[in-house]
This record gives structure tokens, sequence and C-alpha cells, in this order.
């Protein structure tokens, strides 16, 4: 075998020209695919990131009942040194703890319903960038006892920074909720039911209106690596009781998983095609191969060199070429990969716009994921071994008076 495997590599480096032909198809595919592959799964990952970090998280921890109430009465008691074990769960990136109610806002003759989110306005920024969002004003502290309010409310109240709001409404187990608060700065979000309708308190603040002290409604938790969310919820299981109830963002948005199944169907669509490109574009090149020597393979056969061993050879050489190939192109996809994954794609237009309404900044970084890679690698290699069986064939079918003449 030791002979069959010298001869093999040999012979591909005999015609460097077509062996480095053959190899290119082979890494120019995979490099393709690769790439085709990563751009898709980056951008479902950018995607859902922004989505969470918008404001569900990746994990949420609720009361029971509370997600299909939304009632105070369902609230949860915590203290800090329950976030810490939470954020103490490796992986996590931040747990931020909210209160959240609706609450008439008037301001003179004016009185719209609003979304009153308190929250722990440090913990807050690191996970939403709230901060980013102001137009005017300042950002809350922990001690304000004033309110960050959305653009399009604003502006429907007809009030500015430094005016007053009058908040009305139920706090827990019935007691009311009247006061008076300043309006500290204005904030914009991009997507026009959340710039028309949220409120934001310190959750100190909220706690005292609503009557509720170490209370919350919701945690609303990051986690570093998504794919590892599986994990970070068995271990915050450990932690809670029965009153608990966590959800994963995919309970939480179902439409967006919808949304990404469908369009992973379109995805799965176009690899096909990109593989039955990949598929011809190397089979083309076995068959321009084969078309060449096939003068050498008649000589070989009439001289008495058996056929099985002649196709034994050619099998092997199209091992090495689809294996070198396979080896470089998974070289030259990494850094490349790379490359994009840390400076994303950037895309304008219309399409831009529309990323730009929804709050997601209009980029498309690449996943560097590593089942990708090898996933990738596997399919293309499968499809130039493949190929392969066409010389088999070819010399089987061979007959050596024939190809000598040609």
């Amino acid at each position: 075998m030791k002979l069959y495997l010298v001869l093999a590599w040999r012979n591909i480096w005999r015609n460097k020209r077509r062996t480095i032909l053959a190899a290119l198809s082979v890494i120019f595919a995979i490099v393709l695919a690769i790439f085709t592959r990563a751009m898709q799964h980056g951008s479902y990952d950018y995607m859902i990131d922004s989505a969470v970090r918008m404001y569900t998280g990746y994990l949420q921890i609720h009361g029971k009942g509370y997600w299909e109430e939304r009632s105070l009465e369902n609230s949860i008691e915590i203290d800090d040194e329950f976030l810490k074990q939470i954020e103490a769960i490796r992986f996590v990136e931040i747990a931020v703890p909210r209160l959240e109610s609706y609450l008439l806002v008037s301001s003179k003759e004016i009185t719209k319903v609003a979304n009153v989110v308190s929250t722990d306005p440090e913990k807050e920024n690191q996970m939403t960038k709230l901060q980013q969002k102001i137009t005017s004003g300042k950002y809350l502290s922990q001690n304000d006892e004033g309110l960050l309010i959305g653009e399009g409310l604003a502006r429907m109240l007809n009030v500015k920074v430094g005016d007053s709001l009058i908040l009305y409404g139920q706090g827990i187990y019935g007691t009311t909720v009247a006061t008076m608060s300043p309006v500290i700065g204005i904030i914009k979000f991009a997507i026009p039911d959340l710039n028309n309708s949220f409120i934001y308190l310190p959750l100190i603040y909220g706690q005292k209106l609503f009557s509720m002290e170490n209370r919350i409604t919701t945690i609303s938790i990051m986690i570093t690596n998504p794919k590892q969310i599986s994990y970070v919820l068995n271990e915050i299981r450990k932690i809670v009781n029965d009153n608990y109830n966590i959800m994963t963002w995919e309970e939480m948005m179902p439409e967006l998983v919808q949304g990404i199944q469908l369009d992973s169907v379109s995805g799965l669509i176009m690899l096909f095609i990109l593989y039955l490109v990949i598929t011809f574009g190397i089979f083309g090149t076995i068959m321009m191969m084969t078309a060449e020597r096939t003068k050498e393979f008649g000589v070989l056969l009439a001289i008495g060199v058996n056929r099985s061993k002649l196709v034994l050879i050619t099998t092997l050489e199209a091992i090495f070429i689809s294996f070198i190939g396979a080896l470089t192109g998974l070289i030259v996809s990494y850094p490349l990969v790379l490359y994009f994954h840390k400076n994303p794609i950037r895309f304008s237009g219309e399409l831009a716009e529309i990323s730009l309404k929804f709050g997601v900044e209009p980029i498309i970084p690449l996943s560097n994921e590593s089942g990708i890679f090898v996933a990738q690698t596997l399919v293309v290699l499968l499809i130039a071994l493949l190929s392969s069986l066409y010389p088999i064939n070819y010399i089987r079918k061979l007959k050596p008076i024939e190809a000598i003449r040609l």
C-alpha cells in the first residue's frame, strides 16, 4: 500500500498546473460555503442579541403567573445577595431588576397611558445603552426622584426637560399611586411603540411609589455566550424556588423565532443551490483532468498495468488533491471570517434605513463558530470525493487501443 501512496503523491505533482487547478476549485468552494454560512449565522446571532439587549434579555425571572397577568400581585421579593448569586453564575453578563406597571400620565389637560419601568439606572444602561438614547436632559441616578420619558410621549404631552408630570394609578394590593415627578431627560427609541409609551424611573423611587419595597416584577439576564443558555438556565433553577418562573428569549419572543426559522429555510435553499454550483465546478474540473490523461491511462493499461491498481492510484490522487484543497480552504477561510467578525459588513440604502428604524445597526458580523468551519469543509470534501468516482468509472470502461489513438 505504501508504494501506491508514493506513486499517487508523485503523480499529482507530475503536472503541477493540473493539481493546483483542481485544488483551487476545492479551495474556492470551501471559502465560498464557509463565508456564506458564517454570514447567515452571524446575522441571526446579531439580530437575536440586538432584540434581547433592547429589553427582555436572554433569560427573564419573574413570579408565577406574572407573564400572563402582568399584575403587581405576582411580583417577587429580592435582595442584593440574590442578584449577586445570579451574576456569579458563569457566562452571566448582568442581571437587571425591574418593576414594571402602567400608569396614567398627565400634563395639564392631556392624559396618556404609559408603560412605567422602574429600574437600576447603572445596570439598565449596561444592558440597553439607555443613556446613549438621551436627546435632552441627563440620565438617571440611583437616588433621583424624576423620570426619563420617550420623545414621542413627551411630544404628545407637550412637555420638556424641567416640566413635571402627574403620575396616577394603582400600586400593589389596591394602593393608590399619585405623585408629581419632574422630567429629568428625554429619550428617543427607534421603535415608535417604545418611543410613544415608555417612562423610566430609578428603581428605589419606583418601589416607593408602588409601595413595593424590595419587590420587583422581573429580572432580565444577559449572558456572554448565547450557546450556554441551557447551562445558565439550569444554574439559575438551582438558586430560585417554586415561586419563580424563568423564561428564555425564545418563549418571550416567538415571532422572532418564527422569522429566523423562515429565513433559515430560505437560507438552506440558497445553500443547496450553492452546493450544486460547487458540485458542477469540482466535477467539471475532475472531468477535464481525466480527459487530459486518457492517453496516459490507455498506455498504462496496454503495457499490462492492472486496471484495479490503476483505479486505486487514481482514487488516492483524488483523495490527496481533495484534502490539500480542503485544508488550504480552511486555512484561508479562518482569517477571512475572523476579520469580518471583528469588522462587520456594513450595508446602506433602504435596507439600512429599515434596520435603523428598528434600532438595529445596519451591519452583518460574520459568525466565527467552529461548527461552521467543520461542517462546510466536510460537505465540500465529500462532494470532492464523490466527484472522484468519475475517473474510476471512466478507467473501468476505458479501451486501451482507442485511448492511445486519441
